[in-house]
């Protein structure tokens, strides 16, 4: 879509957040508690069909392949001003509870001005209290992509903020409990217009991710203070795809690693690219493949924090876990299975309709022990083969058409931890993909292993 200056500003921006309850002294390090993480978003697609400006939750356990909670709808939304919500931001407070931050904006319309953040609060992310909107300023401008942060030598948490005094900065409001707040300062104002920062503390060093509006490029800069004013550039520009926003910082739960994610808005509307580093201070970032990771399904701006196997098991006890999922090629990982025009074939992530995309992996109809792929959009379909050729078709319960459309599931041909799928009654073909259409063939070289080659993500 097109965008202006204006509209590029906030189309997205991640936001990150506390890895751990225990953290010392306000800094985001990993706890050896944490064993999986949670991610917080609003959703868009190319053509909006799934703009939806609620609170979405998705979990991860590796914290790079997530699953949607509560169907990929949300689990709660504002009733006051806008009525929804960008930017959603976790933060885990020093008494191991949470509060979310988001933007006050119900869709795109980015000429709004708006000096109010949504809060709510949180024991563990199953259900949300304490609703209010908190004014952070009374300037003509926005307040966009909040992040927020422990400041031991202040003894509050400072939100930091997009907002506009004349030029695009960074503010702060420093607070103890995200009720009232200090009046607004500027936080970070390098000389030319700058986007949803994120704020990190490790150990005594505050690092704040952003994007330089002259370049479009993500950048790093650090302080040793934290206080306003303080940050050094230090990191190259970085980018992958085309336009991109919304730096999101986040330490491994291992303790040993650390990923920076970045939300593209342009040539598709939400896409995520990734990159990792062994030592956050270096400026050595290296991209991921993407066949690492598969972000939420339309997910935007969002953020991450760790979470312990208790609120794991809370989060997708309450909200469950998606009863659909999406197939992801090996050789081609932008790319997803779908139907179009009834014949199955893979195609560049986003996508519209986007439920094409999705999947009903059922008993198979013609052997339980198998598998059959039921469209989510068209529920009377299912993949199946007719010449060797993968059609949507309507199950029209003959045994043929069960037999043509169940699949085993095995181990992946080129990698043994994604998975392959046999044609039930041509069990020397297995569904491939060749010029991005789905067939079934025998396999018998590299290519022909890597195409058909899946991992069943959601």
């Amino acid at each position: 879509m097109s965008l202006s200056r204006r509209d590029f500003m906030v189309l997205t921006g991640l936001t990150t957040t506390f890895s751990a309850a225990a953290a010392v002294a306000g800094t985001r390090e990993a706890s050896a508690a944490n064993s999986a993480y949670v991610f917080a978003y609003f959703t868009e697609s190319p053509n909006q069909t799934a703009a939806n400006y609620g609170l979405h939750l998705a979990v991860s356990t590796d914290g790079l392949n997530w699953q949607p909670l509560n169907q990929n709808n949300p689990v709660v939304t504002p009733t006051a001003g806008t009525l929804g919500l960008r930017d959603p931001f976790i933060l885990r407070k020093q008494d191991g509870t949470f509060v979310i931050l988001a933007t006050d904006l119900n869709g795109t319309d980015f000429s709004q001005n708006n000096q109010y953040l949504h809060v709510w609060d949180s024991t563990n992310l199953t259900s949300f209290t304490g609703y209010r909107r908190v004014r952070m300023h009374g300037l003509n401008t926005h307040t966009w992509a909040p992040t927020a942060f422990w400041d031991q030598a202040r003894g509050q948490y400072g939100i930091v903020y997009s907002a506009n005094n004349g030029a695009d900065v960074f503010m702060v409001n420093y607070t103890s409990d995200f009720r009232t707040v200090t009046t607004n300062q500027v936080y970070f104002s390098p000389g030319f217009g700058v986007l949803d920062g994120d704020v990190v503390v490790d150990g005594s060093t505050f690092y704040l991710y952003y994007k330089n509006l002259s370049t479009g490029l993500l950048y790093g800069a650090r302080s040793g203070t934290g206080a306003p004013n303080s940050y050094t550039t230090y990191t190259s520009g970085l980018r992958q795809g085309n336009q991109m926003e919304a730096p999101l910082l986040i330490k491994d739960n291992s303790g040993s690693g650390w990923r920076l994610w970045g939300d593209s808005f342009s040539p598709v509307n939400n896409d995520f690219y990734a990159w990792s580093t062994s030592n956050v201070g270096a400026n050595s970032w290296t991209a991921l493949n993407q066949r690492t990771y598969t972000p939420p399904m339309n997910a935007k701006h969002g953020s991450i924090v760790g979470i312990t196997s208790a609120e794991y098991s809370g989060l997708t006890a309450r909200w469950g876990l998606p009863n659909w999922v999406r197939l992801k090629s090996s050789n081609f990982p932008d790319r997803f299975v779908r139907h179009a025009n009834n014949l199955g074939r893979i195609d560049t992530y986003p996508m519209e309709p986007y439920q094409d995309q999705m999947w009903r992996m059922v008993a198979g109809l013609a052997d339980g022990a198998g598998v059959s792929f039921q469209s989510v959009n068209y529920p009377t379909r299912y993949l199946r083969h007719y010449n060797y050729e993968i059609r949507l078709d309507v199950n029209d319960n003959t045994a043929a058409f069960r037999a043509d459309a169940t699949f085993s599931r095995v181990a992946g041909l080129s990698d043994s931890t994604w998975s392959s799928f046999r044609s039930y009654n041509v069990a020397d073909r297995y569904l491939r993909h060749s010029n991005y259409v789905l067939r079934i063939d025998p396999i018998s070289t590299a290519t022909d292993r890597e195409d058909a080659t899946f991992r069943v993500t959601s």
